[in-house]
């Protein structure tokens, strides 16, 4: 725990100087001030943040940036420092999570809806308020989780964004009970929802172009790993796309039987190549995005996650490294999920 004054309002952050390709070195390391929290926020000294492909896509300038020199990271493990007066629920020293979806209006018809994933006042950690790449940060408590004592932070982090994401895109891809499910790219998100679907008693099939992350889906259970492009070995009922390939979106909806459900769980893909109307959409296949989640989502996924606590394949990098973490990630170099681990 920070111990002094100058602790509690400092913190050393990597921040997006430059968004370009990873090897133009967009990340650079700043001191910054931290904020008071305000009325309904707390400030959370951070012990883990997992690296996600957003913000990779932040950094590479694939998403536009909304605010000079963010801090990316939503995956954030850490512990209460400071509270708002508003603030219930919290108390300084409890360990909470910080994930993507960092506040919403609550009063548009989506939010009234329960749907407030897409409201379009909605904003996000390490995209519209600077996120877990530092050594401490602010959060809405609202949207803050609590987390139990026990798991390693590492090991929670990336249930935060990839663990959430994915259970909210196996929602939208309407898997029937025991079905048969195609995942397509299997990174972070995907080696932890592959293991929610096993444990729900789903049949699991994996195309990725990686062969060590062909040999990890075959370690968690998957029914058979193929390459991206190549063909599952029997109908899919439904399928999740984590690659952000454009180009699979026709292969996978070309391995969906009659009635299946392409769900396509990134933020960015790259342009999707023409449909041919008989081959990928007729017989009521359908394709599905995924936005962002509800705090509903997060958690049902937390308590489904204790219940049947996953496998999380991590790869540890000191707070200082989150340079390298990127750059490895963008070269698939990651095997599961790669996480900054607090100085």
């Amino acid at each position: 725990m920070p111990t002094s004054d100058d602790d509690l309002t400092r913190t050393t952050a990597w921040v997006v100087d430059r968004p370009g390709p990873i090897t133009s070195a967009p990340l650079g390391r700043a001191g910054r001030t931290i904020p008071e929290p305000g009325p309904e926020e707390l400030q959370i000294e951070v012990a883990a943040c997992g690296v996600c492909r957003t913000d990779l896509h932040l950094a590479e300038g694939d998403l536009a940036p909304r605010m000079p020199r963010c801090t990316p990271g939503h995956q954030v493990v850490g512990r209460v420092v400071r509270r708002g007066p508003e603030v219930q629920g919290f108390s300084p020293g409890d360990r909470v999570g910080v994930a993507w979806l960092a506040g919403t209006c609550g009063r548009c018809r989506y939010c009234l809806a329960g749907r407030e994933n897409l409201c379009p006042d909605s904003r996000y950690t390490g995209w519209d308020l600077h996120g877990g790449y530092a050594g401490c940060t602010v959060a809405d408590a609202r949207f803050v989780y609590r987390l139990p004592e026990g798991p390693p932070d590492e090991e929670l982090a990336p249930l935060l964004c990839a663990g959430i994401i994915g259970y909210r895109a196996l929602e939208r891809a309407e898997l029937p009970p025991g079905g048969r499910l195609g995942i397509y790219g299997f990174g972070a998100s995907a080696h932890l929802t592959a293991q929610l679907a096993l444990a729900r008693g789903a049949i699991v099939h994996v195309l990725t172009r990686a062969e060590e992350a062909r040999r990890l889906a075959l370690e968690l259970g998957a029914a058979s790993a193929d390459d991206a492009y190549g063909s599952p070995p029997e109908p899919l009922d439904a399928a999740i796309l984590f690659a952000p390939v454009g180009d699979l979106v026709p292969v996978a909806l070309s391995a969906l039987d009659r009635g299946g459900t392409l769900a396509v769980a990134g933020i960015h893909l790259t342009d999707i190549p023409g449909l041919d109307y008989q081959r990928h959409l007729f017989q009521e296949r359908t394709l599905r995005s995924v936005t962002a989640n509800t705090r509903e989502d997060g958690r049902a996924y937390l308590a489904e996650a204790a219940l049947h606590r996953p496998a999380v394949h991590v790869q540890r990098y000191g707070m200082d490294r989150a340079d390298q973490a990127l750059a490895d990630l963008a070269a698939d170099r990651v095997t599961g999920v790669a996480v900054l681990i607090g100085d």
